[in-house]
């Protein structure tokens, strides 16, 4: 019996793991019904018990103290106050009452004590860009107001502070700190125009105006631009505080235009009191001659015929005309010396200055004269600002450029004119490891560009 026995487990056995084998979903649906049918039975006997609903019920009261017993809303809130904080760039129109509420605050006697305060009225109302940040208390009643600026390349920025002391009163005072100076890297694609270009990339119009400047000799801004050239750009920031304050000087420029690659970096050699812009292999990108009186400005006649807008005649234009707002800085395009500064017939207010090699600028229709007979000037040097005076319809500078007493194109002369030195043998060295660097810089301010792109 024994013998037959194992033999029938085994054989049972042996159905099983292949039925399992055959039918293993089947198999297990059967094991969980009876696992449920199981469960299901235990559940039916444990239901037999007392409905929780019959059990008895105590209610237990206990009193508790409040935490705030005795004291006020006012006690409450009392030392939870906040700070808020805004900032801002005066405008040259504001008075007091207007900065602040621009600014969120509602303080008559700050707004008071501001109108009074001698250091303000000074420094800081209608002192147009200056930047302002103000801190208030939650019901927005000033505790400081803070401004900066620098309006001097010596390195230095003023800050003016305005901040009630601890008992109430407003206070001033002026203080003048080191600017700190950091690296940008920057770049974009021309679409329409460089300024438009520019303000995409999210750079500063000076910036623009000094890249404009660096490749004049190479590169005609008003109508040699296409539609796809790309540039990269290295420059100076100017922090006061650690808050961008404005900024500085391009240290390189990589400009493609029209297929071509056009590259600049600042150098100044040790010891040296003034730098220049040099390709990267040490050529100098300053000629003898700018290209344009004015830092940048559009052409609104150039050295052509034209119908003269008084005399209502055709007539050579023997010159070229810069439109620009009246006021606006006049330089002069090369060294020499002033060889007549005053009145002449149409061209009014005009100053004439005589370079080497029987070459002569003059600058007509100024509405002032910041130099004299004699005095001599150096390449970018202030000599007036632009106006209307003479035969003029409208604020502009009538510029020439004559050669033995016969009148040139002035944007050809410029670009004829010969290079400045290159970098000095001795500087080589020193010259060569800004340009590597420049050279990665350059790298990097591209794929800073392109990673914006995406």
């Amino acid at each position: 019996m024994k013998n037959g026995f194992t033999t029938a487990s085994t054989a049972l056995l042996s159905r099983l793991s292949h039925s399992l084998q055959q039918h293993p979903k089947r198999i297990t649906a059967a094991l969980a019904t009876v696992l449920l049918t199981g469960g299901g039975g235990a559940f039916a006997v444990a239901s037999l018990g007392p409905d929780p609903a019959d059990l008895p019920v105590r209610l237990v009261e206990q009193p508790v103290q409040s935490l705030a017993s005795g004291s006020t809303l006012a006690d409450l809130t009392d030392g939870v106050g906040f700070s808020l904080y805004r900032a801002d760039n005066v405008r040259n129109t504001d008075t007091a009452e207007s900065l602040l509420r621009r600014m969120g605050v509602a303080d008559p006697a700050a707004a008071a004590f501001l109108r009074r305060d001698s250091s303000t009225q000074q420094n800081l109302l209608g002192r147009n860009g200056r930047v302002v940040r103000a801190e208030t208390t939650d019901d927005h009643r000033l505790l400081r107001l803070v401004a900066r600026w620098a309006h001097e390349d010596n390195g230095l920025f003023n800050r003016l502070v305005v901040e009630k002391d601890e008992q109430g009163k407003f206070t001033s005072r002026l203080e003048t700190a080191p600017l700190t100076i950091s690296t940008r890297l920057a770049g974009g694609i021309i679409q329409s125009s460089l300024f438009a270009a520019t303000d995409d990339a999210s750079i500063p119009d000076s910036v623009a105006t000094q890249v404009a400047e660096i490749f004049s000799s190479e590169i005609d801004f008003r109508r040699s631009l296409r539609k796809g050239d790309r540039f990269s750009i290295v420059y100076e920031t100017l922090e006061a505080d650690g808050e961008p304050l404005r900024s500085g000087r391009v240290l390189s420029a990589e400009f493609r235009n029209n297929g071509k690659t056009h590259q600049a970096v600042w150098f100044q050699s040790p010891g040296a009191d003034k730098g220049a812009y040099f390709n990267l292999e040490g050529q100098s990108l300053r000629r003898a001659y700018l290209s344009s009186p004015l830092e940048f400005s559009r052409v609104t006649s150039g050295f052509a015929m034209r119908f003269h807008p008084i005399h209502q005649t055709w007539r050579a234009h023997l010159g070229t005309d810069f439109g620009a707002p009246t006021g606006t800085p006049v330089r002069t395009v090369g060294d020499g010396v002033v060889e007549f500064a005053g009145t002449q017939n149409g061209y009014g207010n005009i100053v004439i200055i005589k370079h080497r090699n029987q070459h002569v600028t003059a600058y007509a229709h100024l509405s002032r004269m910041d130099v004299r007979k004699g005095q001599s000037v150096a390449q970018g040097e202030n000599i007036g600002a632009v106006g209307a005076t003479g035969w003029a319809t409208g604020p502009h500078l009538h510029f020439e450029f004559r050669v033995n007493g016969v009148h040139q194109d002035p944007m050809i002369i410029a670009k004829q004119s010969e290079a400045a030195a290159p970098v000095a043998a001795a500087q080589r060295p020193a010259f060569d490891r800004v340009a590597t660097a420049m050279r990665l810089q350059l790298a990097s301010a591209e794929l800073v560009h392109q990673a914006n792109a995406q």
